[in-house]
Protein backbone atom coordinates (compact mmCIF):
# COMPACT_ATOMS: atom_id res chain seq x y z
CA UNK A 1 0.00 0.00 0.00
CA UNK A 2 1.57 3.27 -1.07
CA UNK A 3 3.10 5.13 1.85
CA UNK A 4 2.13 2.21 4.04
CA UNK A 5 4.59 3.03 6.83
CA UNK A 6 3.33 6.41 7.93
CA UNK A 7 1.53 8.71 10.29
CA UNK A 8 -1.67 6.66 10.45
CA UNK A 9 0.13 4.06 12.61
CA UNK A 10 0.76 4.86 16.30
CA UNK A 11 3.85 2.64 16.32
CA UNK A 12 5.28 4.72 13.49
CA UNK A 13 4.60 7.97 15.34
CA UNK A 14 6.43 6.60 18.39
CA UNK A 15 9.52 5.77 16.34
CA UNK A 16 9.31 9.09 14.47
CA UNK A 17 9.37 10.97 17.76
CA UNK A 18 12.41 9.00 18.88
CA UNK A 19 14.27 9.67 15.63
CA UNK A 20 14.10 13.45 15.71
CA UNK A 21 13.92 14.93 12.19
CA UNK A 22 12.33 13.11 9.27
CA UNK A 23 15.61 12.75 7.38
CA UNK A 24 17.21 11.49 10.59
CA UNK A 25 14.68 8.65 10.50
CA UNK A 26 15.34 7.93 6.81
CA UNK A 27 19.08 7.63 7.47
CA UNK A 28 18.86 5.60 10.69
CA UNK A 29 19.00 1.96 9.50
CA UNK A 30 17.58 0.36 12.65
CA UNK A 31 14.68 2.78 12.99
CA UNK A 32 13.96 2.91 9.25
CA UNK A 33 13.93 -0.90 9.16
CA UNK A 34 11.54 -0.96 12.10
CA UNK A 35 8.99 1.36 10.47
CA UNK A 36 9.34 -0.53 7.18
CA UNK A 37 8.39 -3.75 8.98
CA UNK A 38 5.60 -2.35 11.18
CA UNK A 39 2.74 -2.44 8.64
CA UNK A 40 3.78 -5.90 7.44
CA UNK A 41 3.56 -7.18 11.00
CA UNK A 42 0.19 -5.53 11.59
CA UNK A 43 -1.56 -6.31 8.30
CA UNK A 44 0.49 -9.15 6.77
CA UNK A 45 0.92 -7.25 3.51
CA UNK A 46 2.41 -9.15 0.59
CA UNK A 47 5.27 -6.67 0.30
CA UNK A 48 7.26 -4.34 2.50
CA UNK A 49 8.06 -0.90 1.10
CA UNK A 50 11.41 0.63 2.00
CA UNK A 51 10.93 3.61 4.30
CA UNK A 52 12.64 6.60 2.72
CA UNK A 53 11.71 9.65 0.65
CA UNK A 54 12.10 10.75 -2.95
CA UNK A 55 13.98 13.87 -1.85
CA UNK A 56 17.01 12.04 -0.51
CA UNK A 57 18.50 12.44 -4.00
CA UNK A 58 18.59 16.27 -4.02
CA UNK A 59 19.93 16.04 -0.47
CA UNK A 60 22.84 13.88 -1.67
CA UNK A 61 23.44 16.28 -4.58
CA UNK A 62 24.15 19.08 -2.13
CA UNK A 63 20.80 20.90 -2.08
CA UNK A 64 19.47 21.95 1.31
CA UNK A 65 16.46 19.75 2.18
CA UNK A 66 14.44 19.87 5.37
CA UNK A 67 10.98 18.77 6.44
CA UNK A 68 8.76 21.18 8.37
CA UNK A 69 6.18 19.62 10.68
CA UNK A 70 2.75 19.97 9.14
CA UNK A 71 4.10 21.68 6.02
CA UNK A 72 6.08 19.05 4.14
CA UNK A 73 9.45 19.38 2.43
CA UNK A 74 11.33 22.63 2.07
CA UNK A 75 14.34 22.95 -0.24
CA UNK A 76 16.59 25.83 -1.20
CA UNK A 77 15.01 26.75 -4.57
CA UNK A 78 17.15 26.46 -7.71
CA UNK A 79 16.34 29.82 -9.24
CA UNK A 80 19.44 30.59 -11.28
CA UNK A 81 22.42 29.02 -13.01
CA UNK A 82 24.46 29.46 -9.85
CA UNK A 83 22.15 27.13 -7.96
CA UNK A 84 22.44 24.49 -10.67
CA UNK A 85 26.22 24.84 -10.84
CA UNK A 86 26.50 24.33 -7.09
CA UNK A 87 25.03 20.81 -7.27
CA UNK A 88 27.34 17.81 -7.10
CA UNK A 89 27.87 15.94 -10.36
CA UNK A 90 26.71 12.68 -8.80
CA UNK A 91 24.89 11.47 -5.71
CA UNK A 92 27.01 11.09 -2.59
CA UNK A 93 26.81 7.35 -1.94
CA UNK A 94 28.25 7.78 1.55
CA UNK A 95 25.10 9.66 2.50
CA UNK A 96 22.91 6.95 0.95
CA UNK A 97 24.83 4.05 2.56
CA UNK A 98 22.48 3.87 5.61
CA UNK A 99 19.53 3.30 3.25
CA UNK A 100 21.26 0.29 1.72
CA UNK A 101 21.96 -0.95 5.24
CA UNK A 102 18.24 -0.59 6.01
CA UNK A 103 17.45 -2.79 3.01
CA UNK A 104 19.73 -5.50 4.34
CA UNK A 105 18.15 -5.38 7.80
CA UNK A 106 14.62 -5.54 6.41
CA UNK A 107 15.42 -8.32 3.95
CA UNK A 108 16.85 -10.45 6.75
CA UNK A 109 13.74 -9.93 8.90
CA UNK A 110 11.06 -10.53 6.27
CA UNK A 111 9.34 -13.86 5.69
CA UNK A 112 10.62 -15.49 2.52
CA UNK A 113 7.26 -15.03 0.77
CA UNK A 114 7.14 -11.26 1.43
CA UNK A 115 8.66 -9.05 -1.24
CA UNK A 116 10.70 -5.94 -0.53
CA UNK A 117 10.08 -2.93 -2.75
CA UNK A 118 12.42 0.02 -3.16
CA UNK A 119 11.72 3.27 -5.00
CA UNK A 120 12.89 6.65 -6.16
CA UNK A 121 11.32 9.79 -7.52
CA UNK A 122 11.23 10.31 -11.27
CA UNK A 123 13.51 13.09 -12.56
CA UNK A 124 10.61 15.39 -13.53
CA UNK A 125 8.91 15.14 -10.14
CA UNK A 126 12.11 15.55 -8.14
CA UNK A 127 13.10 18.51 -10.32
CA UNK A 128 9.80 20.27 -9.59
CA UNK A 129 10.62 20.30 -5.88
CA UNK A 130 14.20 21.34 -6.53
CA UNK A 131 13.11 24.32 -8.63
CA UNK A 132 10.21 25.55 -6.48
CA UNK A 133 11.64 24.58 -3.11
CA UNK A 134 8.35 22.89 -2.17
CA UNK A 135 5.27 21.32 -3.65
CA UNK A 136 2.86 23.68 -5.43
CA UNK A 137 -0.66 23.03 -6.80
CA UNK A 138 0.45 22.80 -10.45
CA UNK A 139 4.26 22.90 -10.16
CA UNK A 140 4.25 26.07 -12.26
CA UNK A 141 7.78 27.19 -11.22
CA UNK A 142 9.38 24.11 -12.79
CA UNK A 143 7.13 24.22 -15.84
CA UNK A 144 8.02 27.86 -16.51
CA UNK A 145 11.70 27.11 -15.91
CA UNK A 146 11.54 24.25 -18.45
CA UNK A 147 9.87 26.47 -21.06
CA UNK A 148 12.21 29.44 -20.58
CA UNK A 149 15.48 27.59 -20.02
CA UNK A 150 15.11 24.16 -21.61
CA UNK A 151 18.86 23.51 -21.87
CA UNK A 152 19.44 24.21 -18.18
CA UNK A 153 16.42 22.12 -17.26
CA UNK A 154 17.66 19.28 -19.45
CA UNK A 155 21.00 19.42 -17.62
CA UNK A 156 19.20 19.09 -14.28
CA UNK A 157 17.06 16.20 -15.52
CA UNK A 158 20.13 14.43 -16.93
CA UNK A 159 21.83 14.75 -13.54
CA UNK A 160 18.77 13.30 -11.83
CA UNK A 161 18.61 10.43 -14.34
CA UNK A 162 22.18 9.42 -13.51
CA UNK A 163 21.86 9.88 -9.76
CA UNK A 164 18.51 8.07 -9.54
CA UNK A 165 19.64 5.16 -11.72
CA UNK A 166 22.73 4.70 -9.56
CA UNK A 167 20.55 4.81 -6.44
CA UNK A 168 18.21 2.12 -7.82
CA UNK A 169 21.11 -0.11 -8.88
CA UNK A 170 22.45 -0.04 -5.35
CA UNK A 171 19.00 -0.75 -3.92
CA UNK A 172 18.83 -3.89 -6.06
CA UNK A 173 22.32 -4.95 -5.03
CA UNK A 174 21.36 -4.42 -1.38
CA UNK A 175 18.43 -6.81 -1.75
CA UNK A 176 15.18 -5.24 -2.98
CA UNK A 177 13.04 -7.43 -5.24
CA UNK A 178 11.56 -4.61 -7.33
CA UNK A 179 11.43 -0.82 -7.41
CA UNK A 180 8.87 1.82 -8.30
CA UNK A 181 9.62 5.11 -10.05
CA UNK A 182 7.25 7.77 -8.69
CA UNK A 183 6.36 10.51 -11.17
CA UNK A 184 3.81 12.15 -8.92
CA UNK A 185 3.55 15.33 -11.02
CA UNK A 186 3.45 13.77 -14.49
CA UNK A 187 -0.19 14.76 -14.90
CA UNK A 188 0.43 18.52 -14.98
CA UNK A 189 2.30 18.37 -18.31
CA UNK A 190 0.88 18.70 -21.84
CA UNK A 191 1.58 15.76 -24.20
CA UNK A 192 4.79 17.07 -25.77
CA UNK A 193 6.29 17.97 -22.41
CA UNK A 194 5.10 14.67 -20.93
CA UNK A 195 7.09 12.85 -23.60
CA UNK A 196 10.14 15.05 -23.08
CA UNK A 197 10.29 15.23 -19.29
CA UNK A 198 8.57 11.99 -18.19
CA UNK A 199 8.88 9.32 -20.86
CA UNK A 200 12.38 10.01 -22.16
CA UNK A 201 14.07 10.32 -18.73
CA UNK A 202 12.34 7.13 -17.56
CA UNK A 203 13.65 5.32 -20.63
CA UNK A 204 17.21 6.47 -19.91
CA UNK A 205 16.99 5.61 -16.23
CA UNK A 206 15.81 2.08 -16.90
CA UNK A 207 18.48 1.58 -19.55
CA UNK A 208 21.16 2.57 -17.03
CA UNK A 209 19.71 0.36 -14.29
CA UNK A 210 19.50 -2.71 -16.52
CA UNK A 211 23.08 -2.31 -17.68
CA UNK A 212 24.00 -3.21 -14.10
CA UNK A 213 20.95 -5.32 -13.12
CA UNK A 214 19.68 -6.92 -16.35
CA UNK A 215 16.58 -8.52 -14.83
CA UNK A 216 15.60 -5.55 -12.68
CA UNK A 217 11.84 -5.49 -12.02
CA UNK A 218 10.62 -1.91 -12.32
CA UNK A 219 7.16 -0.41 -11.78
CA UNK A 220 6.32 2.96 -13.33
CA UNK A 221 3.90 5.43 -11.81
CA UNK A 222 3.22 8.50 -13.96
CA UNK A 223 0.38 9.80 -11.81
CA UNK A 224 -2.34 11.68 -13.66
CA UNK A 225 -1.12 10.64 -17.12
CA UNK A 226 -4.65 9.69 -18.23
CA UNK A 227 -4.71 8.40 -21.80
CA UNK A 228 -1.01 9.34 -22.04
CA UNK A 229 -0.41 6.24 -19.94
CA UNK A 230 -0.79 4.14 -23.10
CA UNK A 231 2.18 5.88 -24.72
CA UNK A 232 4.13 5.50 -21.48
CA UNK A 233 3.70 1.72 -21.31
CA UNK A 234 4.42 1.37 -25.02
CA UNK A 235 7.68 3.34 -24.83
CA UNK A 236 9.00 2.86 -21.30
CA UNK A 237 10.17 -0.72 -20.61
CA UNK A 238 8.59 -1.12 -17.17
CA UNK A 239 7.42 -4.49 -15.87
CA UNK A 240 4.22 -3.07 -14.39
CA UNK A 241 2.47 0.27 -14.07
CA UNK A 242 0.59 1.88 -11.19
CA UNK A 243 -2.81 3.43 -11.79
CA UNK A 244 -4.05 6.48 -9.93
CA UNK A 245 -7.69 6.68 -8.85
CA UNK A 246 -8.76 9.07 -11.63
CA UNK A 247 -8.12 6.78 -14.58
CA UNK A 248 -11.01 5.21 -16.45
CA UNK A 249 -10.96 1.56 -15.42
CA UNK A 250 -12.31 0.24 -18.72
CA UNK A 251 -9.57 2.09 -20.61
CA UNK A 252 -6.96 0.83 -18.16
CA UNK A 253 -8.17 -2.76 -18.41
CA UNK A 254 -8.49 -2.86 -22.18
CA UNK A 255 -5.54 -0.67 -23.21
CA UNK A 256 -3.03 -0.92 -20.35
CA UNK A 257 -3.55 -4.25 -18.60
CA UNK A 258 -3.45 -5.94 -21.99
CA UNK A 259 0.20 -4.78 -22.24
CA UNK A 260 1.48 -5.52 -18.75
CA UNK A 261 0.45 -5.94 -15.10
CA UNK A 262 -1.27 -3.02 -13.41
CA UNK A 263 -1.31 -1.87 -9.80
CA UNK A 264 -3.81 0.34 -7.97
CA UNK A 265 -6.24 2.14 -8.13
CA UNK A 266 -8.30 2.56 -4.96
CA UNK A 267 -9.02 6.19 -4.10
CA UNK A 268 -7.26 7.06 -0.80
CA UNK A 269 -10.35 9.07 0.16
CA UNK A 270 -12.53 5.95 -0.19
CA UNK A 271 -10.19 4.28 2.28
CA UNK A 272 -10.50 7.29 4.57
CA UNK A 273 -14.31 7.22 4.29
CA UNK A 274 -14.66 3.52 5.14
CA UNK A 275 -18.02 1.78 5.46
CA UNK A 276 -20.08 0.78 2.44
CA UNK A 277 -18.28 3.30 0.22
CA UNK A 278 -14.97 1.54 0.85
CA UNK A 279 -16.46 -1.91 0.21
CA UNK A 280 -17.97 -0.72 -3.06
CA UNK A 281 -14.71 0.90 -4.18
CA UNK A 282 -12.71 -2.24 -3.38
CA UNK A 283 -15.22 -4.40 -5.24
CA UNK A 284 -15.19 -2.10 -8.27
CA UNK A 285 -11.39 -2.23 -8.47
CA UNK A 286 -11.31 -6.00 -8.15
CA UNK A 287 -14.08 -6.45 -10.71
CA UNK A 288 -12.25 -4.25 -13.18
CA UNK A 289 -8.80 -5.82 -12.92
CA UNK A 290 -8.91 -9.24 -11.26
CA UNK A 291 -9.23 -10.96 -14.65
CA UNK A 292 -5.64 -10.08 -15.56
CA UNK A 293 -2.24 -9.54 -13.93
CA UNK A 294 -3.03 -7.18 -11.07
CA UNK A 295 -1.62 -5.90 -7.76
CA UNK A 296 -4.25 -4.40 -5.47
CA UNK A 297 -3.08 -1.07 -4.11
CA UNK A 298 -4.08 2.52 -3.54
CA UNK A 299 -4.09 5.06 -6.36
CA UNK A 300 -1.71 7.20 -4.29
CA UNK A 301 -0.45 7.40 -0.71
CA UNK A 302 -2.53 6.62 2.33
CA UNK A 303 -3.73 9.76 4.12
CA UNK A 304 -2.36 10.29 7.65
CA UNK A 305 -5.82 10.56 9.23
CA UNK A 306 -6.99 7.18 7.84
CA UNK A 307 -8.36 4.96 10.65
CA UNK A 308 -6.54 1.67 11.10
CA UNK A 309 -9.90 -0.10 11.13
CA UNK A 310 -10.48 1.00 7.53
CA UNK A 311 -7.19 -0.54 6.44
CA UNK A 312 -8.21 -3.76 8.18
CA UNK A 313 -11.57 -3.63 6.42
CA UNK A 314 -9.89 -3.14 3.03
CA UNK A 315 -7.41 -5.97 3.54
CA UNK A 316 -10.15 -8.36 4.66
CA UNK A 317 -12.36 -7.44 1.70
CA UNK A 318 -9.57 -7.99 -0.82
CA UNK A 319 -8.60 -11.33 0.65
CA UNK A 320 -12.17 -12.58 0.78
CA UNK A 321 -12.40 -12.00 -2.94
Amino acid sequence: MMRQAGRYLPEYRAVRQKAGGFLDLCFNPKLAAEVTLQPVRRFQFDAAILFSDILVIPHTLGQSVRFEAGEGPRLEPLQDIGGLAALHLEADQNILAPIYETIGLVKAALPQETALLGFCGAPWTVATYMIAGQGTPDQAPARIFAYQRPEDFMELVALLVRASASYLVRQFKAGVDAVQIFDTWAGVLPPEEFARWCIEPAQRMIELVRREVPNAKIIGFPRGAGTGLLRYVEEVPVNAVSLDWTIDRIFARERIQSHLPVQGNLDPLALLAGGDALDQAVDATLEAFAGGPFIFNLGHGILPETPIAHVEQMVKRVRLN
